[in-house]
């Protein structure tokens, strides 16, 4: 029988990138973990301030503390968006662009007004996606940035995906990541390029 694969938690409260992390992840054979959540454990998550001034800073801290309270294998990550027209913003503060406990709605609509009057070729921008996979057992800690270059569209289109996905047009697409399906976002998204190289350091050394 073989032996069953330890478990990685999952450092997030949000159901939409366990979904991501633990689809990506069932298609590798030979990947060396099995997708946990803290609600699957009955795990009580940490509260982390996300305080850092980069999206490595904060994963690293989340991964840090979720695995020193829970002695478990943690995956962290720290993702967002970044307008070239906005100096970067929203940033490591894309989560909570229109302020502490904004819906994901009012962000984008923020966005949208911030962006005002700029011409759509003109809202270059990437999503960027840090990854850090912290394993007490083993005492390792691997690092993975993924990035996905696009543009902001005028006006939000698609009700799929989360975040910012109905204002996202990925690079040499002319639908947002709210209007295509789950696999070809997970082929285009920054999280989708991380995990990718996260699964050849873990699986091809």
């Amino acid at each position: 029988m073989t032996a069953e694969r330890p478990p990685l938690l999952i450092a997030s409260g949000n159901a939409h990138k366990v979904d991501e992390f633990r689809r990506m992840f069932a298609e590798v054979d030979a990947f060396p973990y099995r997708v946990v959540s803290a609600r699957e454990l009955g795990f009580e998550a940490p509260e982390v301030d996300e305080d850092g001034a980069s999206f490595e800073d904060n994963a690293c801290k989340k991964a840090e503390v979720w695995a020193s309270q829970s002695a478990l294998a943690v995956l962290a990550d720290d993702s967002g968006l970044e307008v070239d027209a906005l100096e970067g913003a929203p940033g490591v503060y894309s989560a909570r662009y229109a302020g502490e406990g904004a819906t994901d709605a009012q962000n984008r609509a923020k966005l949208l007004s911030a962006l005002e009057g700029i011409a759509e070729e003109e809202r270059s921008a990437r999503f960027r996606c840090v990854l850090v996979l912290v394993d007490p057992r083993q005492n390792t800690r691997l690092v993975v940035d993924g990035r996905c270059e696009g543009r902001i569209a005028l006006a939000e289109r698609g009700q799929g995906g989360f975040g910012y996905d109905p204002l996202f047009l990925p690079q040499g697409e002319e639908q947002t990541f709210a209007e295509i399906d789950a696999s070809q976002k997970d082929q285009l998204s920054h999280r989708g390029r991380a995990l990718r190289g996260l699964i050849r350091r873990l699986c091809e050394g």
